[in-house]
């Protein structure tokens, strides 16, 4: 029998997000180089250990009516259902219908970038999605209502002592129901419970290891992003 240890590779998954974290912290100088870097850090574990369904990026979402969210710095959305989505350049733009999930990625967690986070997050929640009836054998099955897009924010470290106490908890609580998810790798996970709208908090730990266990959880309890009704896009292509 090979000598495998689940307890170490799963250590091993957050100790390498965790080193990556703070390599990016400590070598770069200029903010914006350091916080792409930690975008790139998060992409790539949600890209290498997401199911084959889902697919992470950057991005900017737009719905059917042409309005447009901010930048997103981390995008999880159906790769399998969703018919189409621009590309140039790696600049990617994705049918609201399609996402399932949304994540602000930042060096630290403090007030300021809760209350950012959840503004940017808006901008992807307030867009107008479509859904068709799903044919079937037997007829059709009633259209699908949208899915709740998981909404969270993703950092190395905490401007608060401790790291996850009554601070973080209060400044969640003044964005609560726009934040659903978040890692703090140096220090845990939150996560909102849906039955008594409160926040839970795992401390220490393996963080990034435990928060990408619990985002495919609440990922496979969404279920499929409705059907989307192309046509309505394609109401863009007559001319003015």
């Amino acid at each position: 029998m090979a000598d495998w240890s689940l307890e170490t590779l799963l250590h091993g998954l957050h100790d390498d997000i965790h080193q990556q974290l703070e390599t990016a912290r400590k070598s770069f100088n200029h903010p914006g180089t350091k916080g792409d870097a930690s975008e790139t850090i998060w992409l790539e574990l949600l890209q290498k250990y997401l199911p084959e369904r889902y697919r992470a990026e950057k991005a900017h979402v737009v719905d059917s009516k042409g309005n447009f969210s901010d930048q997103i710095d981390v995008v999880v959305f159906d790769r399998q259902y969703s018919p189409f989505i621009f590309n140039f350049k790696g600049q990617y733009i994705i049918p609201a219908e399609s996402v399932y999930a949304i994540f602000e990625a930042k060096q630290t967690i403090n007030a300021q970038y809760v209350k950012y986070a959840a503004e940017k997050l808006k901008t992807v929640r307030d867009l107008h999605r479509t859904s068709l009836p799903i044919p079937h054998a037997g007829g059709t099955y009633p259209a699908k209502p949208p899915i709740k897009i998981i909404g969270g924010i993703l950092t190395f470290e905490s401007d608060w002592t401790p790291g996850m106490g009554e601070a973080l908890k209060n400044s969640l609580i003044s964005e609560l129901n726009v934040l659903d998810l978040g890692c703090v790798a140096a220090h845990g996970y939150f996560s909102l419970n849906a039955a008594n709208h409160e926040y839970d908090f795992v401390l220490a730990g393996k963080p990034a290891t435990a928060f990408l266990f619990k985002l495919i959880s609440q990922l496979q309890f969404s279920g499929t992003v409705p059907m989307i009704d192309v046509l309505e896009y394609s109401k863009w292509l007559t001319p003015a």
